[in-house]
């Protein structure tokens, strides 16, 4: 995806941080497809760009979470959503694998909760995705996808991955959710596909990733199946759809 114009994005960021009497600091660097900058010292300003569908309901699900496995919810309006900080705020890629997979784990689970509306069902949008964006997974894909039953009762985090998960005191908590309602396993495509110079070809520990979230309580082979059809339209290197090709063989 290309980084956007933000001009108008940081105008209402600058309405936003006005109307609640904050600070706001320089944007964060890799604040691409959102307005996202330091206010006071404590907390993050977020607005989303004019265009953006996919972080809709944001500000609903950090509201459902309460700060339990995300950052808390401080104040919001419309889309600007005020946050707390992550301090010190690093993210997990850095920590040894078996750990930042525990981590994660503890995480996403008390973020997957009971959820409905305002939430949108994720099988009303992966078609249109999967046909959108043809690759060479997408027959694997559609065939996969017919016979998936999806459960409705899962709040997903929607782009859960190690960037997205940072220290937070002596806890750890995820941001920027793209919130939907489905399966739990659907979340996994892009933790199995980070940290960025991580490869789902080191099967060894992809397996190992995947019989941690197994343990969990997920199914194995709605894991598998939900990595292919995400792989599908959202792009994997030749090597990692031999690596999914085979696990259907």
């Amino acid at each position: 995806m290309t980084p956007v114009d933000l001009t108008g994005t940081k105008a209402r960021a600058e309405q936003a941080a006005a109307a609640w009497n904050v600070v706001l600091g320089e944007p964060f660097t890799l604040s691409r497809y959102s307005y996202v900058a330091p206010a006071d010292d404590d907390a993050v300003l977020k607005v989303p760009w004019e265009g953006d569908d996919e972080s809709l309901h944001e500000g609903e699900a950090l509201e459902l979470w309460g700060g339990n496995g995300a950052v808390r919810l401080l104040r919001r309006s419309g889309d600007a959503l005020l946050l707390e900080r992550a301090r010190p705020g690093e993210d997990i890629s850095e920590l040894p694998e078996e750990e930042a997979t525990a981590v994660a784990v503890d995480v996403a689970t008390r973020l997957w909760q009971p959820a409905d509306a305002p939430f949108r069902w994720i099988g009303d949008h992966v078609p249109g995705w999967i046909e959108n964006d043809p690759s060479e997974l997408t027959p694997l894909a559609r065939e996969l996808y017919a016979s998936l039953e999806i459960g409705r009762e899962w709040l997903t985090h929607g782009d859960f991955h190690h960037h997205n998960i940072l220290r937070h005191g002596d806890r750890f908590a995820a941001i920027d959710p793209k919130p939907y309602l489905g399966d739990r396993e659907y979340d996994l495509f892009s933790f199995l596909r980070n940290p960025l110079d991580y490869r789902m070809v080191d099967d060894e520990g992809t397996e190992r990733r995947i019989a941690a979230f197994v343990d969990a309580g997920l199914d194995e082979h709605k894991i598998r199946v939900w990595t292919a059809i995400h792989g599908a339209y959202l792009g994997l290197e030749p090597e990692e759809i031999a690596l999914v090709r085979s696990w259907f063989d």
